[in-house]
């Protein structure tokens, strides 16, 4: 995988949580920055499924190849619905939504890194 596009994810990804901690401390609503962040992630996120689908080849064993396609696929669904839920409800609670979206984001784009050291 892009090493560095990977990371720039994480750190994307991190920045985002602590927005929504922000958000959520001082008990705000979705605001456009957040949205925008959001937005970024998304575009790296779809660059880094179009690389890895064209290397997935390189992955030997097909298990791992099949997890690794599954959480290519998967990833880059969860920030637009977790933040769709989080515009849809008007609590507080929206924040700790977009949180949970940033951290499984972040979580799966470690695996998904994993596992290319693994198999690449």
């Amino acid at each position: 995988m892009l090493a560095p596009l990977t990371v720039s994810l994480l750190i994307a990804s991190g920045v985002l949580g602590l927005v929504a901690v922000h958000h959520l401390a001082r008990r705000r609503l979705v605001d456009d920055p957040l949205v925008l962040v959001g937005a970024v992630i998304e575009l790296g996120l779809l660059v880094q499924l179009a690389y890895g689908l064209s290397q997935s080849g390189a992955i030997a064993d097909g298990s791992e190849r099949a997890t690794f396609l599954a959480y290519l696929f998967t990833v880059p669904a969860i920030l637009p619905v977790a933040i769709f839920i989080a515009i849809k409800e008007k609590t507080q609670w929206a924040m700790a939504v977009v949180l949970g979206g940033a951290v499984v984001v972040a979580i799966l784009l470690a695996r998904i890194q994993q596992i290319w050291g693994l198999g690449a």
